[in-house]
């Protein structure tokens, strides 16, 4: 998976003039903070040009992430989807996410941080006319309620960058703004999916719907220790690769995430949880399903079954009784 073009050309841009001695060292700073300072709500970013080489190392992941989660979503969802809020937005990723994959009419991005939405906005000032026309709005999802309301709203990493006990008065506020889908993206980590555990839990108890990933609304089986996440594949650019030191042309991103709706729903009969394991004649596959979480195999003898399960990769929807 790759940024639009013109999102790679603008991203790009931002940081011209600039030595790369001067962008890996505001990359590395950026990425000490993150890792050692996210969840507080602590401010982690100031300056523009931050923000820029913040968007240029973690746009194409983020991408990627959100793009993934929104086509998983969209597949089982019965429904119309014109209108976008991404909350948190940051440089505004998971917008152009989802604008490449629904025809939308109007875009609202909340971001706290004045230099990400400088920067955000002068991206989608590149993008189509719906990106260009986004309003962006300043505001702090954990001390004021949303007001805004859309057909699909988006919060990708946002909610495990927050502290714990902010977390429910954001989801209730999301949740009211959703006028059809909520979609949650957090890293794949274990702390990126109790975070989605959570939320799981409490917005069934509000009513709320899962289309994707769960094939079911019963408690979630996994113990503990284990946890559920899903890979994508994104390109890196030159400068992306100069940033982050790397020798690949690729960067394999884990993430989580739940897509809830506000109507009952049709969903996948099962799930592949990890990555298929594929021998001679036979694909190993580890699935969750509406009644069970279980290991199977599909041989040859499956005909059109064996087929699908041979393209399939971890996170894809399977028919599997």
């Amino acid at each position: 998976m790759d940024l639009p073009i013109e999102l790679k050309s603008a991203s790009e841009k931002l940081v011209v003039g600039y030595k790369q001695a001067q962008l890996k060292k505001i990359a590395q700073d950026l990425s000490d903070r993150y890792r050692n300072e996210s969840g507080v709500g602590k401010v982690l970013l100031s300056k523009d040009i931050e923000a820029a080489v913040y968007a240029l190392v973690r746009m194409p992941a983020t991408y990627g992430a959100v793009s993934d989660a929104l086509k998983y979503a969209l597949e089982y969802f019965d429904g119309s989807i014109s209108t976008l809020l991404d909350v948190g937005a940051g440089s505004g990723a998971a917008t152009w996410a989802a604008s490449n994959q629904l025809e939308l009419e109007r875009i609202t991005c909340i971001e706290r941080e004045g230099a990400m939405r400088r920067v955000g906005e002068t991206l989608m000032k590149e993008g189509n006319r719906v990106l260009a026309n986004a309003r962006w709005i300043s505001s702090d999802l954990t001390t004021t309620k949303v007001t805004n309301s859309a057909d699909l709203v988006v919060s990708s990493y946002v909610m495990n960058e927050m502290a714990k006990k902010d977390r429910q008065f954001v989801l209730d506020s999301l949740w009211n703004s959703a006028e059809k889908m909520l979609l949650i993206v957090e890293p794949g980590t274990p702390a990126g999916f109790s975070v989605l555990r959570d939320s799981r839990e409490y917005l069934l108890s509000k009513g709320a719907h899962i289309v994707a990933p769960c094939p079911h609304e019963s408690v979630c089986r996994l113990s503990e220790n284990d946890w559920c996440h899903f890979t994508c594949r994104v390109q890196r650019s030159r400068i992306h690769k100069m940033l982050k030191d790397a020798d690949v042309p690729y960067e394999d991103e884990k993430y989580s995430y739940m897509a809830f709706v506000k109507q009952e729903c049709n969903r996948a009969r099962a799930r592949i949880l990890r990555h298929p394991y594929i021998d001679k004649g036979q694909i190993g596959l580890e699935i969750c399903t509406q009644n069970d979480n279980r290991s199977t195999v599909v041989r040859k003898k499956d005909g059109k079954l064996f087929k699908v399960a041979r393209k399939a990769k971890h996170g894809d929807s399977i028919e599997i009784e």
